[in-house]
Formats: structure tokens, sequence, C-alpha cells
């Protein structure tokens, strides 16, 4: 491997790496994690730095900018292969139902970062631009992810996150809120009627990896007025859309 290439590959290790990690890192963490020599990854971070990548803490610890961060448009590591294997799948979704198709992975807390979407064609469509963080339970994908994330860690984060309601509709008990969770895991799917925007509905349903966890949520957003006439198609659609990722990925159904 000549220079050029391997320090192009060391840039994208320390991308991906400061992607994975929400708390920012020391560099002597970072050059044990890679394996690097010191001098050459505080080159590099330096670049980074200048080119607007990474910012420094006044610890001298290094993280992804917030706007790289909270980006949908940069994903590095195993989540670029999944959203590689779920674009046409999203894509022939949102054409079969004519609805905007989102697709959803758990951050460090507990709540949603969205990983890409297929935007409807339709004039009147659900979509949402929103960069940051989604509240895992007043959400479609979030709530895929807590009802099929281990007991003790949905508690934590049911005990921690802050209920509140993001209108009439949203569920901010948190004992209703677990039995809801325990329906979306029996049904394979959750289905939320403008809990967190008033005028859009959601339908998701798990994305299993090769192991047999759920790596990530399959969402449809729908405009409500059209969502009861419709849901029943959705529901088939979307499940049957996280299914083919799953198989995608390497899962297999238990016989």
């Amino acid at each position: 491997m000549n220079d050029n290439v391997k320090s192009a590959a060391r840039v994208l290790d320390i991308l991906e790496l400061l992607f994975r990690n929400e708390e920012p890192m020391a560099l002597k963490d970072l050059v044990s994690i890679l394996a690097l020599p010191k001098s050459s990854a505080h080159a590099l971070l330096r670049t980074l730095q200048a080119r607007g990548y990474v910012e420094r803490d006044a610890a001298d610890r290094y993280a992804l900018t917030e706007s790289l961060r909270r980006s949908s448009g940069w994903i590095g590591g195993p989540e670029a292969h999944l959203v590689a294997v779920a674009r046409p799948v999203m894509d022939q979704l949102r054409d079969g139902l004519d609805e905007t198709v989102f697709l959803g992975a758990r951050a460090a807390r507990g709540d949603v970062k969205v990983l890409a979407k297929s935007v409807s064609r339709a004039q009147i469509r659900y979509d949402s631009d929103n960069p940051g963080l989604r509240p895992a339970y007043c959400t479609g994908m979030g709530r895929i992810l807590l009802a099929f994330w281990d007991k003790k860690s949905t508690d934590a984060y049911l005990m921690r996150t802050r209920l509140r309601a993001h209108t009439p509709r949203t569920v901010t008990d948190a004992g209703k809120l677990r039995t809801i969770l325990t329906k979306v895991a029996a049904d394979g799917y959750a289905v939320l009627e403008e809990e967190y925007v008033l005028g859009g509905s959601a339908t998701a349903a798990p994305v299993f990896g090769g192991d047999g966890t759920v790596v990530a949520a399959l969402n449809v957003g729908t405009v409500s007025a059209r969502y009861p006439t419709a849901k029943s198609r959705i529901i088939t659609g979307v499940v049957r859309a996280a299914a083919t990722i799953s198989q995608r990925l390497g899962h297999r159904r238990a016989a």
C-alpha cells in the first residue's frame, strides 16, 4: 500500500471511529484503538479539524463536528453497508405505497438517528428534514428499537428520559409505554398516530442483522388524513420490506 492510500485509509478509520463514539476521544485512545503512530494520527486530526470535520475541546479530546454527526449525508462503517443494502428496498417500498420511507438506528443513549430516507413523490406527503436525534418513546422507529432492546436497557431509557408530550396524543406514562412495547414485540411492528407530529402517522418494523439482533428500524411516514384507509396495506408492506432487508443482511428466521 503506497503512502497516499495508507493516509486515506487512516483518515477513514479515524472518521468511522469518531462516528461510532458519542463522546469526544483523547489522542492516546485513538492511537491505541487504531494502532496508529501518534505523530501521524495527530497530523491527520489537525487536518480534519482545519477542514471542519473534527473539533477539539478544552480537554484536548476530538469529536466529529456537530453538523457532520447530525447530518444523514455521511455514514461510515457497518451503517454504510446497512444503508447500501436497504436503499433499493426502501425505494421499492416508497414507490409501492407512494409514501416516505425512513431507516433509523439506535443512538448511544437510546434515541433514534435517521440513517436514510426515500421521499414520496406524491404532492401531499409526509417528510422530515430534522437532522438531530428523535425521541424513541413517541416515534415508530423508536418504539421498535425499544421493544427489541434488552429489558434492562429499555427500563433505563424510560427512567432517564423526560417523557414530554409532543402532541396531545403522545403517550407519556412509562407503565403504558411498557405495555405498548410488549405488544410491539409480539406483533412485530409499531403503529403511531400523531404522537410525535400532528398530521403525521408512522408504521415501523424491525430490521435484523445476521446475528439475530435488531440493527435498525424501517418506517413509513404517512399523512394522517389518508392513513386509516391505507393502514393495512402499509403494515404489510413495511413488515415485508424489513424482512427482505434482514434477509439480505444475513438474518435467517428460526424454523
